[in-house]
């Protein structure tokens, strides 16, 4: 029998239902203040995740919030894993104070994309955060440096793939700037979620077909249509028992 699937969410960012996403999910990844985010978006988002039984993990990117953390910049790693902890540290604290705790961490955006190619970025990140924060687990884009970072450095990982976004023939996300890069149909979307939980497959921008280890599956809260995305998705994986 396959592994149950887990919804995740990039959440406190401004944009999109937040709380009828919470309803939804089962993991939320809340921005940190770096490419958006303030302790007041963070704070609405723990509680929601509470009410919700939902999963919370910090999700920190390049503090470019004019740039909304998608543009790749030259930075020296030290600086990076700098901008990550402090930005963790925000949530954490504001998590604290609710009575809730980080279990993961997910990179934004162009952090993430950079990292998910250049292991070393990616092992600077970590180490850094697994020395302050143990336990913590990384939830990553499957096959990518991230997640062979995490497993050099002997971390939970938490192997992500996306339901509205497509890919390159190596496993990386499609740059956005392509067309066909995001998914807007709704039945493209479900199609895509139910093929890599009950086949561990997805079909890349160029239609070739790779492998996929993934069981969490994100949905994005700004895609056109998100919440009727998400909660068709939900509805597929729950009547397959996936869920």
């Amino acid at each position: 029998m396959e592994a149950l699937i887990d919804l995740n969410a990039d959440l406190g960012e401004g944009i999109g239902d937040d709380l009828a996403m919470l309803e939804i999910v089962t993991s939320a990844s809340i921005a940190c203040g770096g490419h958006a985010g303030n302790e007041q978006t963070m704070r609405a988002a723990i509680k929601g995740a509470l009410a919700n039984s939902v999963r919370i993990g910090a999700h920190p990117g390049f503090e470019d919030p004019d740039n909304f953390g998608r543009r790749r910049l030259d930075l020296p790693f030290e600086t990076v894993r700098s901008q990550v902890l402090a930005q963790i540290a925000r949530l954490a604290s504001v998590a604290a104070e609710e009575g809730a705790s980080i279990a993961y961490l997910k990179l934004h955006g162009a952090l993430a994309n950079m990292a998910a190619e250049n292991e070393a970025l990616s092992r600077a990140i970590f180490a850094g955060v697994a020395e302050r924060y143990s336990g913590i687990a990384i939830l990553a884009l499957a096959a990518s440096a991230q997640e062979k970072a995490a497993q050099e450095l002997g971390l939970p990982i938490i192997a992500e793939a996306y339901a509205d976004r497509a890919y390159t023939p190596d496993g990386l996300l499609a740059d956005r700037n392509l067309p066909g890069s995001v998914l807007e149909d709704t039945a493209s979307v479900v199609a895509q979620c139910l093929r890599l939980a009950e086949h561990g497959e997805i079909v890349a921008i160029d239609g070739t077909v790779f492998q996929s280890s993934a069981r969490s599956i994100c949905l994005h809260g700004d895609t056109p249509g998100a919440i009727g995305h998400a909660r068709a998705v939900r509805n597929a994986l729950k009547t397959r028992g996936l869920m």
